[in-house]
């Protein structure tokens, strides 16, 4: 079944190439799908409520001419359709043939989702395509991440620094088109997928600059970290509008104004504890810095990302692209870890 297989999202029809559109137009056809957007969803209870992001009129993003050549459909990718309960049980049964130990799996892992618009190019696509097989991807790590006992995960979606892109039309606070899409596209992400990190545990909680993003996101992030609040199976952190030296800046910034105006607190008092405290990650608690930092497509630097908490992290660097990174890599990742000899900074005879 064509699409029952396919993750439940609405893609307007601009957004693919026509070598892409010619393949979903068939499957459209064969099942009886009407209207200009395609529904594209194994679960019908997500059909009222699947987020549509409008395709940017930048030419960066427009689909490709019509002599390009699609590898495969986006949105046909393996392990979409899956159901949690299916995917929960495969996951297990591919971490046993791993050869991982479950019991020494890293707590908390963060990742640097880069390389949707490598991926994109590399196949003759709109930028747009990758950001949203991108988005995918993390949904999927993120189902993964549950089923393999990771207490925590940390994705690198978009940095302060991402602003200065190309603008398109005056800001703020989203000042290009391709910012404007990947906005929607994180607002889809968390209104899509609440109700099931609801239902499987998982705590859901946006952070960075709350002031740079649109209000509608901020509002869709303040109504799902409402509804996740108690959950406690996996901590997701989307880090959207976030930069390490930010973070920083700003806890010292709350520990300044309560040393100054005399909040029990001296600046003699102030330690690493009370800095970490207030960092945006302690809503993690014991696990708010990162065991392994996972960054894609070939890139080998943090980029602003996590910079206090990272201080101890494995790092492990890939030149798979974030769309292509699956459940093989992952565990490659994992594997990774669990070979190295974490010291922090002491010496083992």
């Amino acid at each position: 079944m064509v699409m029952s297989a396919l993750r439940a999202i609405y893609i307007p029809r601009s957004l693919f190439s026509p070598s892409s559109r010619a393949i979903l137009a068939r499957a459209r056809k064969a099942h009886g799908s009407r209207g200009k957007n395609m529904l594209l969803s194994h679960s019908p209870s997500l059909a009222a409520t699947t987020h549509r992001p409008a395709l940017p009129s930048g030419s960066r993003f427009r689909s490709c001419s019509s002599g390009a050549r699609l590898r495969r459909p986006p949105c046909a990718r393996s392990g979409v359709g899956v159901g949690v309960e299916t995917l929960a049980a495969t996951a297990e049964a591919a971490l046993l043939r791993s050869g991982l130990r479950a019991e020494s799996l890293p707590r908390h892992v963060a990742v640097v989702m880069d390389g949707n618009s490598r991926w994109a190019r590399a196949r003759g696509l709109a930028v747009a395509e990758g950001h949203a097989e991108g988005r995918r991807t993390l949904e999927r790590t993120v189902r993964l991440s549950r089923a393999w006992g990771v207490s925590a995960l940390t994705a690198f979606a978009f940095s302060l620094e991402n602003f200065s892109r190309p603008k398109a039309r005056p800001p703020p606070p989203a000042g290009s088109a391709e910012v404007d899409f990947l906005m929607e596209l994180f607002e889809g992400l968390i209104r899509d997928n609440v109700d099931e990190y609801a239902r499987e545990g998982i705590r859901l909680h946006v952070i960075g600059d709350a002031s740079r993003r649109p209000a509608s996101l901020q509002s869709a992030a303040t109504e799902a970290e409402e509804a996740t609040r108690h959950n406690s199976q996996l901590v997701l952190m989307l880090a959207i509008c976030y930069s390490g030296r930010w973070d920083i800046a700003r806890a010292c910034r709350e520990l300044a104004a309560e040393a100054r105006y005399g909040l029990l607190l001296r600046p003699e008092d102030i330690d690493e504890a009370m800095l970490d405290a207030r960092l945006v990650t302690s809503l993690a608690g014991e696990f708010s810095s990162p065991d392994l930092l996972i960054r894609t497509s070939g890139e080998m630097r943090l980029s602003n990302f996590l910079l206090w908490q990272s201080a101890y992290s494995e790092l492990y660097f890939t030149d798979t692209m974030w769309p292509d990174f699956g459940e093989e890599e992952y565990l490659r990742a994992l594997g990774s870890y669990q070979s190295r000899d974490r010291r922090f900074g002491q010496r083992k005879f």
